[in-house]
């Protein structure tokens, strides 16, 4: 189901992301899961992939935005 603000997002996105992270999260989240009809698993590899782009886990586990 697509969330409406950042606070509603899962746990794994919500303590482990910064907030702008969890913003692209959830814009992209919620884009995915209309554009593919509700397949929430779908939607979910999107939003990751979406974070990923602009953010990396890095070597203290932690995620962090990649350098310009």
């Amino acid at each position: 189901m697509p969330y409406t603000e950042v606070k509603e997002l899962p746990d794994a996105v919500k303590h482990h992301l910064p907030h702008h992270a969890q913003e692209i999260f959830l814009a992209a989240f919620n884009h995915a899961f209309d554009e593919y009809e509700g397949e929430e698993e779908r939607a979910f590899r999107v939003a990751w992939a979406a974070v990923k782009r602009d953010y990396e886990k890095g070597d203290d586990g932690n995620w962090h935005r990649k350098p310009d």
